[in-house]
């Protein structure tokens, strides 16, 4: 009789583990959530990211946040299918990557703007940069060709007649002042501002620092300007569903408010 009672209970045990399986397949498989992975640079953009994720969540889409701190990797990443798309670089950056190593790559669509700026822990206004002044730009060729437009803009150096649209520094025709210009990975240039006079820095590492984006010496235009931010997946995966929701949530009013009342015209809507 026991070795009955023994036999029915693990059969009865067996039955309803069967049953949970079952429901928990089919539970998942009709789930109406679908799961992308977003690779993004460290800092003020992955809090926007997370207010795009929550508004994606209410349309059925959960947007996995993969972290980076190097520029030069989320596009590798996303080709290499470790992502699915990626939101952290400029058209600029993403057209020469794409020249330099052949990434099929294509633009989603805009996010926003982060204007190129020029800070000093050493002067307080561009009158007091004197000559042989050190000077760090990005080494990476988006970054330092918006630095170096920048500088010639100011009329701080002069570039050949015939330079790109983002030049390097081997295009600079003339440098009157002798400034040291000194190239850097983009997440140190925030750091080296006690070594140099003044360096370009990249919004998104301008906030973590601490700095005031209000406090820079040069930036660029906000209106108009070239660089604005995109959202890039692989060439086939744009007219996914899923990545029409990813953009919408990127593009949407809780987003715009936060830029609004976080960042207060540092980070602007490019849409």
């Amino acid at each position: 009789m026991l070795l009955k009672l023994l036999h029915r209970a693990f059969l009865a045990t067996l039955t309803a583990f069967a049953l949970y399986a079952i429901t928990a397949n089919q539970s998942q498989a009709e789930s109406p959530f679908q799961m992308i992975r977003l690779g993004i640079i460290n800092g003020p953009e992955e809090e926007l990211a997370l207010v795009a994720k929550d508004v994606a969540k209410t349309k059925n889409l959960y947007i996995q946040l993969v972290n980076f701190d190097d520029y030069n990797i989320p596009n590798e990443a996303l080709v290499g299918k470790d992502i699915d798309a990626n939101a952290f670089q400029t058209i600029p950056f993403m057209n020469a990557q794409v020249k330099a190593r052949n990434y099929k790559l294509i633009i989603l669509g805009k996010t926003w703007a982060e204007p190129l700026g020029f800070y000093s822990n050493k002067i307080k206004s561009i009158q007091e940069l004197s000559d042989h002044a050190k000077i760090a730009i990005p080494n990476d060729p988006s970054n330092q060709g918006r630095a170096l437009n920048l500088l010639a803009k100011a009329n701080l150096i002069q570039l050949r007649k015939d330079a790109p649209s983002l030049p390097k520094l081997g295009d600079i025709a003339v440098n009157p002042h002798h400034y040291q210009l000194v190239d850097l990975d983009a997440a140190q240039l925030s750091r080296s501002l006690d070594d140099v006079t003044m360096a370009a820095v990249n919004t998104n590492f301008v906030i973590p620092a601490g700095i005031n984006p209000q406090s820079a010496l040069l930036k660029e235009d906000i209106k108009n300007n070239p660089y604005d931010n995109i959202i890039v997946v692989r060439q086939g995966d744009e007219n996914r569903p899923e990545m029409k929701i990813l953009l919408e949530s990127f593009q949407s009013d809780e987003v715009k408010k936060v830029m609004k009342e976080k960042f207060h015209g540092a980070i602007v809507p490019a849409w």
